[in-house]
């Protein structure tokens, strides 16, 4: 049997599995509903252990599925951020697991109240292509510290890192705890639609909409991580060497396949020449040659490829001017292009490129770029470059986006401390960190009375004491 047609037919396995995988992990919960923190740090430990010890072959399992993924690359934007990411988890978990006291007014004494944090149950992963394994173990990371059973469904695109993945997690986890679920299309949507008590999805706005709706049915709450197109803004005396430098790095990164990298950039119309020659300068600093660079990541696919020639063949048909960084492609190694001249009726300024293709838009005063960030979708992230602190406060007054950077690109997603997510059309909801623990727990609010109870005196039937109590107790 050809491997293509096994394949396919193993990847409907799990379509008839997904039902009995959901029920063992949700009577599992059932028998054990609030893990102790000893236990979520053995999990994390665990998790940890496997990542460090298993590195070298999900670097290779993901560069298979690249045809060529940056064995460096991997290590920078995948291994570290996961590891750090537990680290972090297991350094505070014990405090973010403790009940928060509340105060109670005095209409309500005696009593107390506190905010418990009890695990949700059953948590939902969508895992997108891009980043298979940083974007499945960030989410497993705060579902497990919050204490839940975790279904992973990994991406069909990248099948050797699936695979790999449910293979090394079944010799740490039981499947009542963390399963991998492989397959197609038909399978993601099958998993959308299992009750599940929290789904995150990462990928494309256009399919965050259908599972937000498949989720509605069971009314599963939902984070939805969407990119769209993120800007980065050059003001008009920031050193180009260090704007290009840095916009360079977080749109080759990966090969621009990142849902936070650079979209397009926004540049002061008399420097724009001056910055496409820095930009091509500081790409080839990072990478001198394509051809057989093992630093130069691939397009993930062919359908991918096809679908980032098109960008460039649309926008070159109705007046784009292309700059190639390279004089040719290698097999998915596409090569880095800058679009002078572009305009909203090219596809290129209406989806999100994650490609290695930069748009840069001319501007004449940071109004002007602010309105034109702001008649569009709000982005997932958004980059100002620029020293002057007047400006940057405007940047983070007078615009929208899921998180920002100044003066660099990326990294602010690496930051433990601090929540990653988006706004409006880039997605829904926080995770990461603490804020990570607080999406995948339900903060349940208690009040607690004794054997005293005042709360008599408001009871029925009412009269004239009731009266002369509510106007000593109304706030005017």
């Amino acid at each position: 049997m050809p491997a293509d047609i096994a394949y396919l037919q193993n990847s409907q396995q799990p379509l008839s599995e997904l039902h009995a995988l959901f029920a063992a992990q949700r009577q599992a919960y059932a028998a054990h509903p609030m893990p102790p923190a000893a236990q979520r740090q053995q999990w994390l430990k665990a998790l940890r252990d496997l990542l460090s010890d298993e590195r070298q072959a999900l670097i290779d399992a993901i560069s298979q599925d690249f045809s060529n993924r940056s064995a460096d690359e991997t290590l920078l934007a995948e291994l570290m951020p996961s590891l750090h990411g537990i680290q972090y988890a297991s350094k505070h978990l014990k405090g973010w697991m403790k009940a928060s006291p509340r105060k109670v007014g005095i209409a309500f004494q005696p009593a107390a109240a506190k905010v418990v944090y009890q695990p949700l149950g059953v948590v939902g992963v969508i895992v997108p292509w891009n980043y298979p394994l940083y974007l499945a173990i960030g989410p497993l990371v705060g579902a497990l510290s919050a204490g839940n059973r975790v279904m992973l469904k990994l991406s069909e695109s990248t099948p050797a890192t699936g695979q790999l993945l449910k293979t090394l997690l079944a010799k740490v986890f039981p499947e009542d705890l963390v399963c991998v679920v492989l397959g197609e299309a038909d399978v993601g949507v099958a998993f959308s639609k299992l009750p599940f008590d929290h789904l995150l999805f990462t990928g494309a706005t256009s399919i965050g909409k259908q599972v937000m709706r498949a989720a509605a049915e069971n009314l599963t709450p939902v984070t939805l991580e969407l990119g769209g197109k993120s800007p980065a803004i050059v003001s008009h005396d920031v050193p180009l060497k260090d704007a290009a430098e840095r916009i360079a790095f977080g749109k080759t990164l990966n090969a621009g396949q990142t849902c936070v990298a650079p979209d397009y950039v926004l540049v002061p119309e008399e420097r724009v020449g001056s910055f496409v020659e820095a930009y091509r300068q500081a790409v080839r600093g990072f990478y001198p040659t394509l051809a057989d660079n093992p630093d130069y990541t691939a397009i993930i696919n062919e359908r991918q490829l096809a679908r980032l020639r098109n960008y460039l063949s649309d926008a070159t048909s109705k007046g784009a001017l292309l700059i190639p960084v390279f004089e040719q492609d290698q097999d998915r190694r596409m090569s880095h292009s800058l679009l002078l001249n572009v305009s909203d009726e090219m596809i290129v300024m209406q989806d999100e490129i994650f490609g290695p293709v930069l748009p840069i838009v001319p501007y004449k005063n940071l109004d002007q770029a602010f309105a034109y960030i702001n008649q569009r979708p709000r982005p997932l992230a958004l980059y100002f470059f620029g020293y002057n602190k007047a400006e940057q406060n405007r940047v983070l007054n007078e615009t929208h986006s899921g998180g920002v950077c100044l003066n660099d690109t990326l990294l602010h997603v690496a930051q433990d401390d601090m929540p990653f997510g988006g706004i409006g059309a880039s997605g829904m909801g926080h995770y990461h960190g603490h804020e990570g623990f607080l999406t995948f727990s339900k903060a349940k609010g208690v009040l607690i009375k004794q054997r005293f109870n005042a709360a008599k005196l408001i009871y029925p039937p009412y009269g004239k004491s009731i009266q002369k109590l509510i106007q000593k107790l109304f706030i005017r």
